[in-house]
């Protein structure tokens, strides 16, 4: 939906599961192989998956001041399935978090909101308020007060609506 650019580092990862599905047209990339294969995620965790998407969208909007769009399972109790490796390096000292399994996604998407937490970058990822959309995006904005995934398209419908509404 958006063309904005993609979030930072590994959040990317984060932002592209949660616009697998387009909700205005009604297709998910999660329904087909290449979509799953992106992800890393076989046919028979299909249903976890999207249940993780869908926590994540909630969080997302929950960054942008918006209500939750639908009944789902808490963030926290999915990401406790993902432990994390702390690795310090012998040689500088410099240490990284990542997961401690790579394959499954849960992992990954835990390791990515632990890089975007220590970035300062996890709360600027945010889902659109439009509620036929729900994309997310990562707000650059100075301000971070950014509303929609595009200005173009669906900020230009709200405010075309308000302008109706009057």
């Amino acid at each position: 939906m958006s063309g904005r650019v993609p979030a930072p580092g590994s959040l990317a990862l984060v932002e592209a599961l949660v616009n697998t599905v387009d909700l205005e047209s009604g297709t998910d990339a999660l329904d087909t192989a290449e979509g799953r294969a992106r992800f890393g995620v076989a046919e028979g965790e299909l249903a976890a998956a999207r249940e993780l998407r869908e926590s994540l969208r909630v969080v997302c909007l929950a960054h942008a001041g918006h209500p939750s769009h639908r009944e789902v399972a808490p963030l926290q109790e999915l990401l406790t399935a993902a432990p994390l490796l702390l690795t310090v390096s012998a040689a500088d000292g410099s240490a990284t978090l990542g997961p401690a399994h790579q394959g499954p996604l849960v992992s990954r998407v835990a390791a990515a909101i632990a890089e975007a937490l220590v970035e300062g970058t996890w709360p600027r990822l945010k889902a659109c308020e439009a509620p036929t959309c729900l994309w997310a995006y990562y707000d650059r904005s100075p301000a971070g007060r950014g509303r929609w995934c595009s200005m173009s398209v669906c900020g230009a419908r709200a405010k075309m609506r308000r302008y109706r509404a009057k």
